[in-house]
Formats: C-alpha cells, structure tokens, sequence
C-alpha cells in the first residue's frame, strides 16, 4: 500500500489535508461554492412516448 504523499507526487490526488486543518479547508471549499450556480443548456431533443 502506497503513502498518500506518494499518490500527490504522482499527480493520482490533488491534495494531503492534515486533520488539524480539515475543517478550515472544507468550510473555505463550501463558502466558495454556496452561491455557485450552473446554467444547463437548452434541451435539443425530447423523449418521445413509446
């Protein structure tokens, strides 16, 4: 079994988070997507009933 600082040298994970720091990291990650909105383009096509 690799380390996970292996898997981060290796490009596999993007990040090692320390447990001391977890919460901050994640409270900061949820603050920047809470007013994130995502526009879905319009439908081409519909299903047909078959």
């Amino acid at each position: 079994m690799q380390s996970s600082y292996v898997a981060a040298e290796r490009g596999y994970i993007d990040d090692v988070i320390m447990p001391h720091s977890t919460r901050k990291r994640l409270a900061r990650a949820l603050a920047m997507l809470k007013n994130k909105h995502v526009e879905m383009p319009g439908r081409k096509h519909d299903n047909l009933p078959l």
